[in-house]
């Protein structure tokens, strides 16, 4: 007896392993498969192998590699093809229709996506046994989506890897209009078809099984791939939109959007269980044009169908082409062009992240920092205690109404985070103040706060709050003598820079709480709210290099980290005020 064999599960094992070599993205969801396989019985989830492994045997047995050094052999899947067609046939839901509805690959030029997509489209149409399936190859012009029409139709034609010249247009398929300008194809057996579709053609009721759209990067606007996606998500059983795409560049929106909601999902950012992503990219730190040994992140197909000599001479033009530079790192090895990254070091953050218990933190200095919402966005809360090291806590409240869509939105998924008591959803359109002043009022009775740290917009509604409780409070105006009650002072947002320490500013509170977290004097309880708004963060430099969160631009919600900063900043000015700035740098410098 032939011994069963889990294919997908050996490469993820061997990707988490280290054996086969890979960005973190293609880490993260080999990760994920792996868990998935421990707790898919808790979750409804079935590991169907036999669907996995029938449609990795399909390709070679029926398909022929139609173009490039391996043309006329059995179309033998790449190892990260045979993850990809593994996981999209082999994860089914408790009804047992396939899981992943959303599939996104993305990876360097020259990985053979499209002929991946392609063939999968040809055994959805004929080989799946599903009557009248729809395919659809869909792309931002009919040229694009005829791209992998070709490969489809090309492989239809091509001889049988052991068919004796026999080809599967010969048997199974009728292929509609003649050479290039073929427009459908037909499996009479099972009523199904395959055929292209431009973003801007209209089609009556599609039910598809397949959506595969290539070279999403170039789309100018998601209208199209939403229509799609709803036709996916509405459709009964079996059906998959899958989206094939280079890196995109900051400045193609509708590709950027994409790859970065799915790269929270592999990540564990945001659940969500039919989102599959494969992203090849070469790590933050990697040096693609000095380092060859990072390459194979970005280009998994490298020395088995693309030749490695391909980029060799493309990164010699590049180290003297700034202009190839750019457009080598984002089409070959996944470093979107224009892009900040991580708004500071994501090493550095991942080392201070830990757990912080509030209840052993009485008895220290606290400093509290907010950042109020337009009362219907994000509203973030954090506490900061002084000590050797600064131990940090975020809370967070949003609204009820419209949560689900600004789950979507925001990439943020607002109800798993209330279950794990991470956020709290206040009732109504708006984000009632009172809830964020009740916990202020409770810390402060259980905490000695030095002050509260606060952006001046929308500080009256607070006060308001605080004032219908019957709670004491003052607001730090310049030289005014203190009142009684909790502290409160404001944290300037943009440039303007305090050498006085009166006064709280962003640009000194980012550089003090990179300072802390790179000595590691710093540690930051551990929220998937915080880590999601410091993924979103985006920095801004002026004339004089002060720096500063911007919120237009950056990625998604940034609240979290924003008060994060503001706390540290607090507590760094407190302790530098207490114990002489000379001693605090010097007693920080000994400890990093």
């Amino acid at each position: 007896m032939k011994p069963v064999i889990d294919r997908t599960t050996e490469y993820a094992r061997g990707v988490v392993s280290g054996e086969i070599v890979a960005g973190k993205f293609v880490r993260a969801q080999c990760e994920r498969h792996l868990k998935d396989m421990e707790t898919r019985h808790a979750r409804g989830l079935v590991w169907n192998l036999k669907e996995a492994e029938d449609a990795l045997d399909w390709f070679p047995a029926f398909l022929t590699i139609t173009e490039g050094a391996k043309e006329g052999e059995p179309f033998h899947l790449l190892p990260w093809h045979a993850f990809v067609v593994g996981s999209v046939f082999g994860w089914r839901d408790q009804n047992g229709y396939i899981r992943f509805r959303f599939v996104w690959l993305e990876t360097g030029k020259g990985q053979a996506k499209s002929p991946l997509m392609a063939a999968i489209g040809i055994y959805l149409c004929g080989f799946y046994g599903k009557k009248r399936a729809e395919v659809y190859c869909i792309g931002e012009t009919k040229d694009t989506a005829r791209v992998m029409f070709r490969d489809a139709v090309a492989m239809l034609r091509a001889p049988m890897p052991d068919g004796e010249g026999e080809t599967l247009e010969d048997d199974e398929f009728v292929i509609r209009g003649t050479g290039d300008l073929a427009y459908k194809v037909e499996h009479p057996g099972s009523s199904s078809s395959m055929q292209p579709i431009a973003s801007g053609d209209a089609i009556s009721g599609p039910k598809p099984i397949l959506v595969a759209g290539d070279e999403i990067h170039e789309m100018k606007s998601n209208k199209a791939i939403e229509m799609w996606r709803a036709a996916v998500t509405k459709k009964h059983g079996d059906s998959i939109l899958m989206l094939g795409t280079n890196t995109p560049s900051a400045d193609q929106q509708v590709g950027t959007d994409y790859s970065e909601f799915c790269q929270k999902v592999v990540t564990g950012d945001f659940t969500d269980d039919s989102v599959f992503a494969y992203i090849a990219r070469v790590d933050e730190g990697d040096d693609p044009l000095n380092d060859e040994s990072c390459w194979i992140k970005a280009l998994p197909a490298l020395g088995l169908t693309y030749p490695i000599d391909n980029v060799r001479k493309l990164v010699v033009t590049a180290k003297q082409q700034i202009s190839t530079q750019l457009t080598t790192k984002r089409l070959y090895f996944g470093i979107p062009v224009g892009s900040a990254g991580f708004w500071t070091s994501e090493q550095a953050w991942k080392e201070v992240q830990g757990a912080v218990d509030e209840k052993a933190m009485r008895g220290r200095k606290a400093h509290l920092a907010l950042d109020l919402s337009e009362k219907n966005d994000l509203t973030a809360l954090t506490a900061a205690w002084e000590g050797e090291k600064i131990e940090v806590k975020n809370w967070y409240w949003t609204r009820e109404f419209e949560v689900e869509e600004r789950s979507t939105a925001d990439a943020i998924p607002y109800r798993e985070l209330e279950e794990a008591n991470l956020i709290e959803i206040t009732p109504g359109r708006v984000i009632d103040y009172s809830f964020i002043a009740a916990k202020i009022i409770e810390f402060c009775g259980r905490h000695d706060v030095v002050q509260m740290a606060i952006d001046s917009a929308h500080m009256e509604k607070l006060c308001e709050s605080f004032d219908t409780a019957g709670f004491s409070y003052w607001i730090e105006e310049g030289d005014d003598k203190a009142g009684s009650g909790l502290k409160v002072v404001r944290h300037k947002q943009g440039h303007s820079v305090s050498f006085d320490a009166k006064f709280l500013c962003m640009p000194t509170s980012i550089t003090q709480l990179e300072d802390h977290m790179l000595k590691g004097t710093v540690v930051i309880d551990r929220n998937k709210l915080t880590s999601i708004c410091a993924r979103n963060a985006i920095i801004r430099e002026d004339g004089f290099s002060n720096r500063m969160f911007d919120k237009s631009r950056s990625r998604g919600r940034i609240d979290g980290v924003v008060t994060l900063a503001m706390a540290v900043g607090s507590a760094t000015a407190a302790m530098k005020k207490s114990t002489g700035a000379d001693d605090y740098f010097a007693a920080l410098a000994a400890e990093g």
